[in-house]
């Protein structure tokens, strides 16, 4: 009897160690999985001017992370020069960020197909390797702009409730609460976020992510600043939205362009703008406002650049990118993100 109570007892603690051992290996691998190595002090997910113009091209490293409108807006690869084109994921993507081995990006629609056709996915922002395999969810929300800056990312959601601003680290933990209002986290520089207000002026503001404290910059009203070598450049709302820049060192405003802009970009010494109206057209110049010229006339919309090329889209018929070398004066259709899409297929 005494020896059927030891093995008993030696059964049930056996049992014990072997669950708590599993809750361990549990708990740890969990943690291994969704740490994410340090991101170097400065890093940031994207440009700015892209980010604004929806985030559909990212590079980094001679590598363009993109989402390719002749496949559905799903995610494609390439090199700057537009070489070895590929689809590395059927998710359909925008506002994409890269740093170190990941890319981030907020997916909508169809995520794949099954036999029983396409599945449909909920809106989220997400994390996957470079090759796009390992995707996994960072918030399952409606994000419309984010930023990555270090090892956080700064989102702009939106709910029911209506529009609210947030951080959260790059592998979902610790989400917090920073304002209910809308703040545009795209536009960082030399350790600061830059962005115009949205409640009771437009002022330009600084949000320093070290401490999540405000300060404002310029008392100046204007719309989707972007910092770029010292200078901010936005839309100014005093003046039927003409695009300007300011030196964050001091001084006057500049005025580029008395035109009224839709939307504009800035990068590798050049700005490329959409004006509106009758003399509707897309815009290059300098960043100094010199070197104007009209690179096509119409409506065009989600201005994106990369170190070697401008990206855009017709308005009305946003299916087709088109492309120009930065400071061409002429464009055409990406062809080759078309011919991979049909290959993709």
């Amino acid at each position: 009897m005494h020896n059927k109570k030891v093995r008993h007892l030696i059964l049930i603690t056996a049992l014990i160690l072997f669950l708590g051992l599993g809750v361990f290996l549990s708990i740890f691998f969990n943690v291994r999985s969704t740490k994410i190595p340090s991101n170097p002090p400065g890093t940031t997910g994207n440009t700015a001017g892209n980010i604004n113009n929806g985030g559909l091209f990212a590079e980094s490293n001679g590598v363009v992370y993109f989402s390719n409108s002749f496949d559905d807006d799903t995610l494609y690869s390439m090199n700057v020069d537009e070489t070895n084109i590929k689809k590395i994921s059927a998710a359909q993507v925008s506002n994409l960020l890269v740093a170190g081995k990941y890319l981030y990006y907020f997916q909508i629609g169809t995520s794949g197909t099954t036999g029983l056709g396409s599945v449909r996915a909920p809106h989220s922002f997400n994390r996957c390797k470079l090759d796009g395999s390992k995707s996994s969810t960072v918030v399952r929300e409606t994000v419309i702009k984010a930023q990555l800056v270090g090892d956080t990312l700064y989102m702009l959601g939106s709910g029911d409730n209506g529009s609210y601003f947030f951080r959260v680290e790059t592998n979902g933990s610790d989400r917090t609460g920073l304002t209910n209002y809308i703040i545009n986290p795209a536009a960082y520089y030399n350790g600061f976020i830059y962005y115009n207000g949205t409640v009771s002026n437009h002022y330009l503001y600084a949000l320093n992510p070290n401490d999540d404290t405000f300060t404002t910059v310029l008392e100046y009203n204007m719309w989707n600043p972007v910092v770029e070598n010292g200078y901010v450049y936005f839309m100014d709302l005093t003046s039927d939205y003409r695009l300007c820049r300011y030196n964050l060192s001091g001084g006057p405003v500049e005025i580029l362009s008395n035109d009224r802009v839709q939307s504009f970009n800035v990068g590798n010494g050049y700005i490329y703008y959409q004006t509106m109206g009758e003399s509707a057209g897309l815009y290059c110049m300098l960043c100094d406002g010199s070197m104007f010229i009209q690179l096509a006339n119409g409506e065009y919309c989600d201005i994106s650049m990369t170190s070697k090329y401008v990206y855009f889209k017709n308005f009305f018929d946003q299916s087709i990118t088109y492309h120009s070398l930065i400071g061409s004066g002429s464009y055409e259709t990406f062809t080759a993100a078309g011919k991979a899409a049909l290959e993709a297929k």
